[in-house]
């Protein structure tokens, strides 16, 4: 890894906001690929993700972590060829139908985002049907649901069921998360996986898209 490129990763993992835009900028000027200064934004965000799961960051770190690698990504964009950014497949992401929370929702669109992922985030109080048109428009391999509500954890079913109606759930994997779901809950629902966190969430698209 290149001197710019190890000072990137650097500002990533330290939350140098700042830095980051100015040293992709840089990086570019002094011919890294684009794939390789992505590359170094990713292992950052990889590296934050191993101190919040420490204990040594927290919640509004990987926000800030987040915020980071979107202002490296609106200077990398336009020099990356078509694709690179969803390598690893499609995820449709939302909030459950009833439930307008999106904190959590939004922080999972990002890390997937700089992972790799193409995400289409639907955004929050999405029925189920729109989840399956965008599911078939996008050849989406996995879904993601966020539910904060415990009163709306019905519509994760709704969901699972219009899949199965569509011919679709045996294309896609289900992951659930948000403050109220469990394991018992994710198995009663007929999904997946549950994510806990925006770090776990990663490692669990990996696993479906890989």
């Amino acid at each position: 890894m290149g001197e710019q490129l190890e000072a990137l990763n650097k500002a990533m993992v330290e939350l140098d906001l700042d830095a980051i835009a100015p040293l992709v900028e840089k990086a570019l000027e002094e011919g890294e690929a684009p794939v390789d200064v992505l590359g170094a934004m990713c292992q950052g965000m990889s590296g934050v993700g191993a101190l919040f799961e420490k204990g040594e960051y927290y919640l509004a770190d990987l926000v800030l972590a987040g915020e980071g690698m979107k202002e490296g990504l609106a200077v990398l964009e336009p020099r990356l060829e078509a694709g690179a950014l969803g390598g690893k497949g499609t995820v449709v992401l939302c909030t459950v139908k009833g439930d307008i929370h999106d904190i959590g929702k939004n922080l999972v669109a990002t890390m997937l985002s700089s992972s790799g992922f193409e995400v289409v985030d639907l955004g929050v109080d999405v029925p189920e049907a729109r989840i399956v048109e965008a599911v078939r428009a996008n050849g989406a391999k996995a879904v993601g649901l966020s539910v904060l509500l415990t009163s709306m954890v019905q519509s994760i079913a709704d969901v699972v069921k219009a899949l199965e109606v569509a011919g679709l759930r045996d294309q896609v994997k289900i992951a659930i998360g948000g403050a109220c779901t469990t394991d018992a809950l994710a198995e009663k629902m007929g999904v997946d996986a549950i994510g806990r966190d925006a770090v776990e969430a990663v490692r669990i698209f990996e696993g479906f898209c890989g």
